[in-house]
């Protein structure tokens, strides 16, 4: 749970939302900034949106802000970048640290991380160059092919034979320079969205797409959501239980989102944690605030307060 309790809305003092930037996702990011921005004022919060530039500390420093609440998804703002400014210049943020950050968008990094911590997650193969696609296609068929620092499945595909793993390959690597290609899950996918150190109720996600991507996430009307998720208490529990180890293991805080697949023998794997996940109509830390009780302007609200965990 968060430690910090703010009771009245001048508790906060002024408060920046940082929103768009420039990385892949901006125009996401652009969404969910409004609708943090739009909840935060509802309550009144002095709150103002600042679409960040090479002059963002500079802006922060002349409009008086006494602190952030970061809503900027993929690199730049989910990579420990803007989190490292903001120590710079000493003002608390919302969400993961610098080091959690990285680690969190490093889907590489953060495999090794678990792996070495005793986390399932799934065999895969970092792609620098087309002389490691041989070492990729030995782990079997089907394979999911993803750039490393990329989120909201930009980039990703699924692949079925070689020529399938080049094209995906090159493809991926025209967002990132590192990719990676992971041996392919048949299973159920849900996530686990986090507020402070309380794992809420897990989501189950279906869609009739080839896997949960961009169209899926953001405008498919036949995307479905089960949350409750249908599991039974104790096996919801244990995945909880385990997204959390996750979350800790990777330095990560705050609140996120960890991702994750079960097997068709039902053995969980760990695929990638969000520490800026996605605020908008479609998002899931929403969708699981709601089934704990809480509605969106209450989860604004207490992601803020994490804030003051941090300084």
């Amino acid at each position: 749970m968060t430690r910090h309790r703010v009771q009245d809305a001048a508790g906060f003092g002024r408060v920046a939302v940082l929103l768009g930037g420039e990385a892949a996702e901006r125009e996401i990011s652009l969404r969910s900034g409004r609708a943090v921005l739009e909840a935060l004022r509802r309550q009144g919060v002095d709150a103002e949106p600042i679409d960040p530039g090479a002059d963002v500390l500079e802006r922060l420093r002349v409009g008086g802000f006494e602190r952030a609440f970061v809503v900027l998804h993929g690199r730049g703002g989910e990579d420990g970048q803007i989190q490292g400014a903001l120590e710079r210049i000493g003002m608390p943020y919302t969400g993961s640290g610098v080091l959690g950050s990285a680690l969190g968008m490093d889907k590489h990094r953060c495999k090794l991380l678990w792996s070495g911590g005793g986390l399932p997650t799934a065999d895969a193969v970092l792609l620098r160059d087309e002389d490691d696609l041989p070492t990729a296609a030995a782990l079997g068929f089907p394979l999911m092919v993803k750039p490393v620092h990329e989120g909201s499945s930009i980039g990703m595909a699924k692949v079925e034979d070689v020529a399938g793993l080049a094209a995906a390959w090159r493809a991926a690597s025209a967002f990132d320079a590192l990719v990676l290609a992971e041996r392919w899950i048949a299973g159920a996918e849900y996530t686990c969205a986090i507020l402070g150190e309380e794992a809420l109720p897990l989501i189950r996600l279906e869609t009739p797409n080839v896997f949960y991507d961009y169209e899926a996430k953001y405008s498919a009307d036949t995307t479905r959501y089960f949350c409750p998720s249908g599991l039974e208490p104790a096996r919801e529990h244990a995945l909880q239980s385990l997204a959390l180890d996750a979350f800790e293991q990777a330095g990560a805080s705050g609140w996120g989102r960890v991702d994750l697949m079960l097997d068709a023998a039902g053995d969980p794997f760990l695929l990638e944690i969000n520490t800026v996940p996605g605020m908008t109509d479609h998002s899931l830390v929403p969708m699981a605030a709601r089934a704990a009780g809480m509605d969106f302007d209450r989860l604004v609200w207490r992601i803020l307060e994490t804030s003051f965990d941090r300084g």
